[in-house]
């Protein structure tokens, strides 16, 4: 089999139910349905980390953020996150280290035409897609969102402005097009980030007025959309409580993602004029979960827990749709627990090309993909592993995690706290069995500090200024 075309689209901050084929009833993302139909659909995919930067690099490399340093989102002036709790964040990497070596790095070497189209917020210049394997690299800096809006201009510094207001989800695609059409006899590596649906939440005119009227009809409009909860649970932020989003209600975020959604329809037209459509292998997931604890919190991730900068359910699992004509038979669900770092090595082998001996963290999904195995056993890994040493602006508490089976482990720094969750009966994580499951815990957790030491995870020191 010749070496297929990829395409990998990551999408910022779009949670696990953001689309319909994992349950949304208002919005409408009919082209993902139809890539799901058409390919295999996860239902127990994560991504890396419960925020950006860290995801993103891990996807790259086929490593934990851990291993690689880079534990917690970039800020734009590439400065670290202060002291403002009880711990101390520790100290991480403000880019993605040009010894790393990355799936595009690979993918070139192997004969790949590699592409970069969107954010990367790995890095400042020294640090951009060019340095990292990528020959082509349009829209991608180190900002972690469009600071000047969705809208042109947009002042992105590797991204000429378009006309005023063309909208930047269409022009990234537009750009994804051009490359495309322009595909000489070899394959193409098309790594495709866009900014959507991080905030500033923003949209087209006549799809908020769609969706609007969607609202309406369903009677959303008349019910509201958040509800007041218990304190956070950070020492420092206990005189303030979570407000958390109770349901997908928001006419702009439903507009951004059925935007989103058309443009990766008009992409699957093109690959289809092309000629490319049953030699290209389409990778779609998302960096983190859903906004719906803070910063307007666009969207609602239910049934999951929480949300985007938390270790529960909704701020790390994600949509993951894989698409590979003549590979992969149409119209499968797993429920394997996949993870960021799969990505990498699922990629290099699809592509028929190995890995040089460079270490890596996750495991290729060839197998199930082919639909030779759908069991941890097969992928031949006891269980899958976070670590957020931090506080998430969005109220997520330091801490790590890990899953083996149906079950989740959680350990919060700040008090020490043990959850276990069974997530094939609890998705909700509302039943913690730390007491009723000792023996599993902690077993469990002998593990995940195990883990914790391999990759020479930091944690978070306290802070002797707190009182």
């Amino acid at each position: 089999m010749k070496q297929p075309n990829i395409l990998l689209i990551l999408i910022d901050d779009m949670g696990w139910k953001d689309l319909s084929c994992y349950g949304s009833d208002f919005y409408e993302t009919p082209n993902l349905d139809r890539l799901a139909q058409e390919g295999i659909r996860f239902t127990d995919a994560y991504a890396a980390c419960p925020v950006c930067s860290p995801t993103r690099a891990s996807m790259l490399t086929g490593k934990y953020p851990a291993s690689i340093g880079v534990t917690d989102w970039i800020d734009h002036g590439g400065t670290i996150h202060p002291a403002r709790g009880k711990l101390i964040d520790v100290p991480y990497l403000k880019y993605l280290p040009l010894h790393e070596r990355t799936v595009a790095s690979y993918l070139r070497e192997g004969g790949y035409n590699t592409w970069h189209v969107g954010k990367w917020h790995l890095g400042g210049e020294a640090y951009y897609p060019e340095k990292h394997g990528l020959d082509v690299n349009i829209g991608g800096c180190q900002w972690g969102m469009p600071y000047n809006g969705y809208f042109s201009p947009y002042g992105i510094p590797t991204l000429d402005d378009g006309p005023e207001g063309e909208y930047l989800t269409d022009r990234l695609t537009d750009e994804a097009i051009r490359l495309i059409g322009q595909k000489d006899d070899r394959p193409f590596f098309l790594n495709l980030w866009h900014y959507a649906v991080h905030t500033p939440i923003q949209a087209k005119t006549g799809d908020i007025e769609r969706f609007a009227q969607k609202a309406q009809a369903m009677g959303l409009d008349q019910i509201d959309p958040f509800e007041i909860g218990e304190s956070f649970p950070m020492e420092h932020k206990k005189h303030l409580n979570v407000t958390r989003r109770r349901l997908q209600s928001d006419p702009v975020y439903a507009a951004m993602v059925y935007n989103l959604d058309w443009n990766i329809g008009r992409l699957l037209q093109a690959l289809e004029a092309a000629g490319e459509a049953d030699h290209t292998l389409i990778v779609f997931t998302s960096d983190n979960g859903g906004l719906a604890t803070s910063e307007g919190s666009p969207t609602c991730n239910a049934p999951l827990s929480e949300g985007k900068g938390w270790m529960y359910e909704g701020g790390v699992r994600e949509p993951l749709i894989i698409r590979w004509p003549g590979v992969i038979d149409a119209g499968r669900v797993s429920s394997e627990p996949v993870t960021t770092p799969d990505i990498a090595p699922t990629l290099l082998e699809a592509a028929g090309l190995g890995l040089a001996g460079a270490p890596v963290d996750g495991v290729s999904l060839m197998p199930v993909l082919r639909g030779e195995a759908d069991s941890d056993v097969a992928l031949k890994r006891e269980a899958i592993y976070w670590h957020y040493p931090h506080y998430g602006n969005q109220g997520g508490t330091p801490g790590s995690s890990m899953r083996m089976g149906d079950y989740k482990l959680i350990e919060f720094f700040e008090t020490g706290a043990l959850e276990l969750y069974d997530l094939r009966n609890d998705i909700e994580e509302q039943r913690n069995l730390v007491l009723e499951e000792r023996d599993l815990a902690m077993r469990m957790h002998r593990m995940l500090i195990a883990w914790r030491e391999s990759v020479e995870a930091k944690i978070p020191l306290a802070n002797a200024a707190w009182s």
